[in-house]
């Protein structure tokens, strides 16, 4: 993605928008609904492989619907069990705005970013087959998150996909299964 800025925006621009609500299905009708905004593609029961939070292993699981905004993806997640994660816990920020994401082509960049700026990592794992994520706290505390997504192959067009699907969207399927 590229250097082009200070910081941890330096690696690469921000293209997501992710919230924890406290009712998902709630959100989901709002952000249809109210915004506009669909439809979303749903992905359950998701669990990274080699998953650790504040370096610790965990068995976190979470579902999460996609759809855009324009240029910005919206994510909801849900979690499917109260295992140590920041989706429970300290840093668990629900009905606000939980995190923002980055992508990029190399998490190497993304560790090295974290140790320059002093960004605190919280989750880290494997995104099969050949992905990676680092979410990271960059000092100002929960619900200032930031995922750092390395891209596999296909990320790109999947995200293309879900972003099309929302183009002249009528309302219908507000949720859809993906994969």
């Amino acid at each position: 993605m590229g250097q082009h800025a200070a910081g941890l925006t330096g690696l690469g621009p921000v293209m997501q928008l992710a919230f924890v609500p406290s009712d998902f299905d709630a959100a989901v009708r709002h952000w249809t609904q109210t915004m506009g905004v669909g439809p979303f593609f749903m992905m359950e029961n998701i669990h990274l492989e080699d998953m650790r939070y504040l370096g610790e292993p965990t068995d976190a699981v979470f579902s999460l619907a996609l759809a855009y905004w324009g240029d910005m993806q919206i994510e909801l997640i849900r979690p499917e069990n109260d295992a140590p994660s920041i989706y429970s816990g300290e840093y668990c920020v629900r009905d606000g705005l939980h995190h923002t994401c980055l992508l990029l082509d190399d998490i190497a960049d993304a560790y090295a970013a974290c140790k320059r700026y002093g960004a605190k990592i919280l989750v880290e794992g494997k995104v099969l087959p050949e992905g990676a994520v680092i979410y990271a706290d960059p000092g100002t505390g929960p619900g200032h998150i930031v995922e750092m997504l390395q891209l596999q192959p296909g990320t790109l067009e999947l995200f293309g996909m879900i972003k099309q699907a929302g183009i002249g969207w009528d309302g219908r399927d507000p949720l859809r299964p993906l994969g």
